[in-house]
């Protein structure tokens, strides 16, 4: 299965023309990644998701914790994160090739419900990510996508049951207790995730910490805790974060400019929008805009060809 998944993929690439970049499908938020060479470090937000690697290798930085997977490995990621990401073996002769799928949390909650023997969660509060192997039966699932893309108008049909059998395969998984932390209404993750919901949704409002562990039903000193916890940063950076992930969005996917996107998401001085963009991803906004803008396009001209 892992080569026939490998095969269909490099298949699938060749058809949207060869090279590097993101190949869009005709599934929405089902991707191909391809590089020929590593990539540099990038701050971005990682929504809940799969990213299966088929050669090559990537890493994920969240906080402290370094998470390194390559051939025949994948991540999940549980809920919605800022990380830092990269590409870390990639080569000309053997570029990294890597699959991602966004997955539906409403979905996991579901098949968890359904699960006589549901997966423990761990006792401690952690990020809602991992990485495993890639078994034959999520092969075969990912396999399965990319052959239905060949007839785009079985996708509203078949595609939901693809996904559902994608969030059995990881809920009764090595690491299954890391994804239902999120999908107990009272667990301290799936309180914590309610502030993150509101912090995601109403990115330029000003929230008070008593604010956001109201939301969580937590006291403050509870809040912190499983808060830092789970995203390895407080609450006041987390949406600096946010911020600044977001501004970037408007400004390569929008063309907003530099000031009015720093208004957008709540900063009242661009000078200091500048100086925190820069620092946080090492350039300045104009100059990282520009090289973004140049990857965006050339998705944006595969994903027409694909629609």
């Amino acid at each position: 299965m892992p080569s026939s998944l490998f095969e269909a993929v490099n298949v699938y690439i060749a058809g949207q023309g060869g090279g590097q970049g993101v190949f869009p499908t005709p599934i929405d938020n089902f991707n191909i990644v391809s590089s020929f060479k590593a990539r540099m470090r990038m701050r971005q937000v990682y929504k809940p998701s799969l990213c299966v690697v088929l050669q090559g290798a990537k890493e994920i930085t969240l906080g402290e914790e370094t998470l390194r997977y390559g051939a025949m490995e994948c991540l999940a990621v549980g809920m919605t994160l800022p990380a830092t990401g990269c590409i870390i073996e990639a080569s000309s002769d053997a570029p990294y090739i890597g699959v991602n799928l966004e997955l539906d949390v409403a979905m996991i909650r579901e098949v968890l419900q359904q699960l006589d023997t549901p997966p423990a969660p761990p006792v401690t509060s952690g990020p809602c990510l991992f990485v495993r192997r890639v078994d034959e039966p999520l092969a075969e699932c990912v396999l399965r996508l990319l052959r239905m893309c060949e007839t785009p108008k079985a996708i509203p049909i078949l595609f939901p049951s693809v996904m559902r059998e994608i969030c059995y395969w990881l809920l009764t998984g090595p690491n299954g207790g890391e994804l239902c932390k999120l999908a107990e209404p009272e667990s301290n993750a799936a309180r914590v995730a309610k502030a993150l919901h509101l912090m995601h949704e109403d990115i330029a409002r000003t929230l008070r910490i008593e604010d956001l562990a109201q939301v969580a039903r937590m006291s403050l000193s509870s809040f912190h805790q499983h808060f830092k916890a789970m995203t390895s940063m407080t609450p006041l950076q987390f949406q600096k974060q946010l911020r600044l992930l977001e501004a970037r969005r408007l400004m390569v996917m929008e063309d907003v400019n530099v000031a009015d996107a720093a208004y957008q998401v709540g900063y009242e001085s661009a000078s200091q929008f500048s100086r925190e963009y820069s620092r946080t991803f090492g350039v300045a906004p104009k100059r990282d805009v520009m090289n973004q803008q140049r990857l965006y396009s050339e998705y944006v001209g595969r994903r027409l060809q694909t629609a």
